[in-house]
């Protein structure tokens, strides 16, 4: 029943969405094809990210924060496993939201579930940024997976 499912949706037994939600109408994204920096301000740890690395993961759109986050070591929770199906992976893009794709009405849904929205807010999960500039987020404290990180 499993592999007949993912047949259809076009992928092999054991592939990973990876930020695709067979429910929502997907548009197409490209990753970014020049280098940028993705800055956590919480932190202030910064990340140069090689466009030739893209994607990382399975979790999240291919290049999105999400999936570059994960990659180095920074914890985001992601309670649906990035298929833009939760709000759990909401962050505030502080800088550089110009470069990145336009949230769709899958995502924007999703995003009035998230606590403390702002004009900034996005799904990592969903957030490909193009690597026309330099981008900064803030991940909200109730966002951070305290488990995961010993905290």
């Amino acid at each position: 029943m499993v592999r007949a499912r993912q047949a259809r949706r076009g992928t092999s037994y054991g592939e990973a969405m990876g930020g695709l939600n067979p429910y929502l109408g997907q548009q197409a994204i490209a990753v970014a094809k020049q280098a940028f920096t993705l800055r956590i301000a919480n932190s202030g740890q910064s990340i140069a990210v090689d466009p030739a690395q893209l994607p990382h993961g399975r979790d999240g759109r291919p290049g999105s924060l999400l999936d570059i986050l994960l990659h180095h070591g920074v914890r985001v929770d992601h309670a649906c496993g990035g298929v833009c199906s939760c709000s759990t992976c909401h962050v505030v893009v502080k800088k550089g939201l110009k470069s990145c794709n336009p949230a769709d009405e899958g995502e924007e849904d999703m995003l009035d579930t998230a606590p403390g929205l702002t004009g900034q807010s996005r799904l990592a999960c969903q957030c490909v940024p193009n690597g026309s500039e330099d981008v900064e987020v803030l991940i909200p404290a109730w966002n951070r997976n305290a488990i995961a990180e010993g905290e």
